[in-house]
Formats: structure tokens, C-alpha cells, sequence
């Protein structure tokens, strides 16, 4: 009888486990804009079957590294590959919802899924953390490996950057697909608030839940978005406009609230849109931003509200992460919550109004007060959800929350490097109710004139 020594045996199946020999090399098709390979596509059809053999063999040595995929189907020659949040029901893969022991299996998809183009091939289910709410999705950030990822629809934001999806389907709540677009220095939209447009996708907060989508640049979100088919779910639309008025919020500027790097990377974006021959004004928003708290304690309460129900289905143990931000919401009261459900209400009665007295179209500010922050080490206690108990409370709830409370769309837009040169800095750019195309319009002319913000570099 022979036996086999366990570090040999461990030796031999580790030699395994390191990066695969072959499809290493990133395919060069992936270099190319999306409305270059449209074009070459368009004039020869049969590059996409040469593509999707090359993207094939190095897909799985890429996820392999990135870590942003967690169900995978075939497609036959995809002209553009999309991933899916999974909060997000697709028929015939299942749904996860971020938990380490729960699946379901959808009859359908959702409804923001419905009218693909056949030339988009919905590819994969990508990474989420548990329930929305919970830290770290195990991803990698390929362009800025030091960042944080950040936010539930970091497999969104991740399968993008890496090359592994050309576009990718999240949810935003208070910024959850803003956040990992913005720290991977992808384009990132959160599009109008919208009820009936959420079928198929987990609720976690519904007053805010909102679709998002992420993609590398504003232009290819652009080309893509009439082969999504999503037409009725972004209704009437606002006239795009040859120059638009904007406004950028003063609330940034209190004093030691916003960094100054991020200050900085805010002026150059308002000379880029100044350089636009835009009209460009300072805007005060008093009333919603007094509410930025208000949006975060609305999702901890929504979220503990389910609580009793997801558990009873789920029938698994929560993360401690997870039971934590339940925790915050335990915390809040009966009282406050219908409190802010009215504040809302009233806000939302009257955005139209103050757009219209301010005179612009776009309201301006940085993603958040701080440039994105590096890889986390959460501890047991930490929230993903912030407490106004907290210290640097003003600083943690940051600035996503505007669109979120008021259910406007907003386009995050990598602006610049960080002065260290580890992180993409970012604006976000908010705009009326149905004003997804103009808000493309204008980040598209942004980046035309700012280029594209460049990795870090190696080492970093």
C-alpha cells in the first residue's frame, strides 16, 4: 500500500490552481470603442465568431484574476456581451442575491431585459454583496488595483472594466452602481426612479431602487442603449439641447467637508464645461440636502422591515455585515420613518419647480467628499449603512443620496487622476425626470474634451 505525503499531495493540486498557461494575452478587439467594433462588425459580420473565440479562451484566465462572474451561459458569436447584477432575475440562471447558501431559479426575466437586441448576448450573472447591503463582493478592481471596488453592483462595474462584459446591468440605491463605476473609472447611470420598471429585481429599498448601468465611456453607453430595448422603460424623453445650462452645487464647499484634491478635479470639470460653451452658475439645493441622512435611514428601515420575510425564505445565516446594517435600521423609528417618507413626498412634488427657478438643467457635484478609498478591512460592527451616531457622519452619508431621495437619474464621469496616480476621480452629473439621453449627451462631450482618464500605472 502506498501512501502520498499531504504537502505533496497539496503541492500537486496547488500547481493547478495558478494562472492558466494559455489566454493570458488580452485580446486586441477589446482596445477598440465600442462604435469601432460596431463598425468593423458592420462591415464584416464574420470578425464576431473570430472574436468570440478569442474572448473565450482568455475569459477564463481574466475572471480567473477579477473574480467578478458567478453564472455563466454560452453565446454564439455576440456582437456586445452584457452581465447582470445578481439582484437581477434572468430566466434559466439563477438568482443568488449575494447569499453563500440561497438560489432561486426565475421562470422569466426581468423586465428590463425583455427587448435585447439579438447582436447583445446576455452572457453572465456578476458578483453582489449579500442582500445589497452587506461589504465586499471578493472582486479585484482591474484598472486601480489598490481601490476598493466598493458598492453592491461591484460586479457590474468590475466585469466592465476587466473587458469581460461591454456593458453590465446593476441596481442603485444610494449609489450602488455610481460608487463601483466611479472606483473602477467606468461611466456609471442611475436612471429614473420608476416603480413599474423594477419587475424581476430585488427590492431593497423601493422608494429609491432605481436600474443602473455601466459601461467604459458615456459613447459606448450611448450606442449600446437603443439595442437594450429599454425605450418604454425610460419613457419621454427631454430634448437633447446644443448648449445646456449647469449648475454646480455650493453645499460641496463647507468648510472641511469636501478634500481638496476633489475640490480641484470639480474645478477642472467646470472648466471642461465652460471650454462647452455652457452656462455655468453656483446652485444651492437647502432643501434635499438636508436630506441626505433622511435617504439612508429610509434604506436601513426598509431593509430591516423585510428582514422577517427574507429570512424566512432564505433560511440561511446573514453575514455579520449584513446584520449590522439591520441594526441601523432597527434603530429608527416608526415615527422618522413616516417622517421622511412625507419630507420625500414634499421633495419630490417640488424638483421640477426648483429646477425651473434655478434655470439650469444639471446639477454638478463631486461622487463623494474624499477621493475613493483603498482596499477595506471591515471589522465585525462596521456598517455598510452609516448611523448619525457615527463620527464624520456628514462625510459618510456623501453625496449620492441626492438622486437617490429626490429619483432623479445621475451619470457618474471620471474626470482625472488622483495626485498619488492610484484612483480615477469623478463627478456626478443629476439631471431632471426622463433625461437619461441628455445626461449621455453631456458626459459624452465631457469626455471627448477631458479623454479618457489612463489606469494606474504599474506598482501603484
Amino acid at each position: 500500500m502506498s501512501y502520498v505525503k499531504t504537502e505533496n499531495a497539496i503541492d500537486a493540486y496547488l500547481a493547478n490552481c495558478g494562472p492558466a498557461a494559455v489566454g493570458q494575452q488580452v485580446p486586441n478587439y477589446l482596445a477598440l470603442t465600442l462604435r469601432e467594433r460596431y463598425a468593423q462588425l458592420q462591415a464584416n459580420p464574420a470578425l464576431a465568431a473570430d472574436w468570440a473565440g478569442q474572448y473565450e479562451q482568455w475569459a477564463v484566465h481574466a475572471d480567473g484574476h477579477y473574480r467578478c462572474l458567478v453564472s455563466t451561459r454560452p453565446a454564439e458569436a455576440p456582437w456586445f456581451r452584457l452581465g447582470v447584477k445578481d439582484t437581477v432575475d434572468v430566466a434559466g440562471l439563477p438568482t443568488r442575491l449575494g447569499l453563500r447558501s440561497y438560489r432561486h431559479y426565475p421562470a422569466r426575466s426581468a423586465e428590463a431585459l425583455t427587448w435585447l437586441d439579438p447582436r447583445v448576448a446576455l452572457t453572465c450573472k456578476v458578483t453582489t454583496t449579500e442582500l445589497n447591503i452587506a461589504f465586499g463582493g471578493g472582486c479585484r478592481n482591474p484598472l486601480y488595483p489598490s481601490i476598493d471596488p466598493s458598492g453592491s453592483s461591484t460586479g457590474s462595474a468590475v466585469s466592465v472594466a476587466a473587458g469581460l462584459c461591454d456593458i453590465s446591468l446593476g441596481t442603485d440605491v444610494l449609489g450602488s452602481v455610481r460608487w463601483p463605476a466611479s472606483h473602477c473609472g467606468m461611466v456609471g447611470l442611475r436612471m429614473t426612479h420608476k416603480a413599474g420598471n423594477l419587475a424581476g429585481v430585488f427590492p431593497l429599498s423601493p422608494r429609491m431602487d432605481a436600474l443602473g448601468w455601466v459601461a467604459r465611456s458615456a459613447d459606448d453607453l450611448d450606442l449600446l442603449l437603443p439595442m437594450l430595448g429599454i425605450d418604454g422603460l425610460l419613457g419621454e424623453q427631454l430634448p437633447l439641447k446644443q448648449q445646456y445650462r449647469v449648475g454646480f452645487l455650493s453645499h460641496v464647499q463647507e468648510p472641511g467637508l469636501t478634500s481638496a484634491q476633489m475640490l480641484a478635479m470639480l474645478a477642472q470639470a467646470r472648466s471642461a464645461v465652460v471650454q462647452l460653451e455652457m452656462a455655468d452658475s453656483d446652485v444651492d439645493m437647502p432643501e434635499l440636502w438636508a436630506c441626505r441622512g433622511d435617504a439612508w435611514q429610509l434604506c436601513a428601515r426598509d431593509a430591516w422591515l423585510a428582514s422577517a420575510a427574507w429570512q424566512q425564505v432564505f433560511d440561511c445565516e446573514l453575514h455579520w455585515s449584513t446584520q449590522s446594517a439591520l441594526a441601523v435600521g432597527a434603530g429608527v423609528s416608526e415615527e422618522e420613518y413616516n417622517a421622511i417618507q412625507q419630507r420625500m413626498d414634499s421633495l419630490r412634488t417640488g424638483i421640477d419647480s426648483w429646477f425651473d427657478n434655478a434655470q439650469v438643467d444639471f446639477v454638478v457635484f463631486p461622487m463623494d467628499p474624499n477621493r475613493p478609498f483603498d482596499r477595506r478591512d471591515p471589522q465585525p460592527g462596521d456598517s455598510t449603512i452609516p448611523s448619525p451616531a457615527d463620527g464624520d457622519y456628514s462625510q459618510k452619508i456623501s453625496f449620492t443620496p441626492l438622486a437617490s431621495f429626490s429619483g432623479l437619474p445621475a451619470i457618474t464621469v471620471p474626470i482625472c487622476l488622483s495626485p498619488d496616480g492610484k484612483a480615477a476621480l469623478s463627478v456626478q452629473i443629476m439631471g431632471r425626470r426622463d433625461s437619461e439621453r441628455q445626461l449621455l449627451d453631456i458626459a459624452k462631450r465631457l469626455q471627448a474634451l477631458v479623454g479618457r482618464v489612463p489606469a494606474a500605472e504599474a506598482g501603484q
